[in-house]
């Protein structure tokens, strides 16, 4: 009688422990927390999706944004970045190749448009003619040493044959959020910018007029993603990375003035 009640006594333990087990197992992953590097065109956006899938997830993404070339050198210098999103392709594809990158989650999650656009409702009717032989007394774009929206202003400067005459009338920004900030304030009546800064624009109440630019004109603006090596092991960072190609993500890329 005694041996059977604690068999019995044995037996519960083991259940209650297996069901503990059981328990433990089934508990979700803490919280974990990822720094993103973002190319200052993105970096409201990116706001945005990190703020969604902190909701839907938990994980904590702070977001630093500037320049893509500013951020290259900061990561290159050891900045703890867990993810770069970048505003060009190429940049993320270099630090995949100096071992700063993985490879393997190279991704490209947005697709650039440049737009011309003055705050002035009246200064942009005709967009093309402006640009080829209109009167432009200062023009902000981003620095093209720094920006890929800058190179993509260069080069269609260059394609209708202007960037030698207009070079000294530039207002250069260190990336494309000053750039706009130069328009919106009037410190440039006109800049070749990012389609969904422009947007943005217009919802904090300046529409202005604007053209936008053919993509014939310049190379594509392909904007490419990619997790960096301080942030292998880190679920958020990695999380982060999947989310962004997901349909309701892309949904929410596309309708900020992505393609």
């Amino acid at each position: 009688m005694k041996r059977n009640w604690i068999a019995g006594l044995w037996l519960a333990a083991t259940g209650w422990l297996g069901l503990a087990g059981m328990v433990q197992s089934a508990t979700p992953p803490a919280p974990a927390q990822a720094r993103i590097a973002v190319a200052a065109n993105f970096a409201d956006a990116a706001r945005g999706l990190a703020a969604d899938y902190t909701r839907k997830t938990g994980h904590r993404i702070d977001i630093s944004a500037a320049s893509t070339g500013k951020l290259y050198a900061q990561i290159s210098n050891g900045a703890p970045f867990d993810v770069l999103l970048s505003a060009d392709a190429g940049t993320p594809r270099k630090l995949a190749a100096e071992g700063l990158a993985d490879p393997a989650t190279l991704h490209d999650y947005a697709v650039g448009r440049l737009v011309l656009w003055s705050r002035d409702p009246a200064q942009v009717k005709d967009g093309e003619a402006l640009l080829r032989r209109g009167a432009i007394t200062r023009l902000a774009i981003a620095n093209p040493e720094l920006a890929p929206y800058g190179e993509a202003a260069r080069e269609a400067l260059t394609y209708v044959r202007r960037w030698e005459e207009l070079q000294p009338r530039l207002v250069l920004g260190e990336n494309v959020g000053q750039a706009t900030q130069f328009v919106v304030t009037g410190a440039a009546p006109l800049g070749l910018l990012p389609r969904s800064l422009v947007l943005q624009a217009r919802q904090h109440g300046t529409p202005g007029s604007s053209w936008e630019v053919p993509a014939s004109w310049h190379s594509p603006i392909v904007q490419t993603a990619v997790l960096l090596a301080h942030g292998r092991g880190n679920p958020a960072a990695r999380g982060f990375l999947r989310y962004l190609q997901s349909p309701a993500a892309q949904a929410k890329i596309h309708a900020l003035g992505y393609d």
